[in-house]
């Protein structure tokens, strides 16, 4: 039986794809919480792990109030 990515992590990483890509900018705002859940048909929860999962990665930044933002490259 292949192994199933568990889906927290292919969202993170299918974003991630489209940071390194350039189809996402730096300070680009991302799709909220609620439309990636839509589009992915996951649970809010699972989103908000891949949120945290590439804001480790320094890859994305919250800014309270206002959304998850591309991070700026150094």
């Amino acid at each position: 039986m292949p192994y199933e990515q568990a889906e927290y992590r292919r969202i993170a990483n299918e974003i991630e794809g489209k940071i390194r890509s350039g189809e996402m900018k730096p300070g680009e705002k991302l799709p909220s919480t609620s439309e990636l859940a839509d589009q992915y048909h996951v649970s809010l929860a699972t989103v908000n792990r891949a949120f945290g999962l590439l804001h480790d990665r320094r890859l994305v930044i919250g800014r309270q109030g206002k959304g998850i933002y591309v991070a700026e490259t150094s």
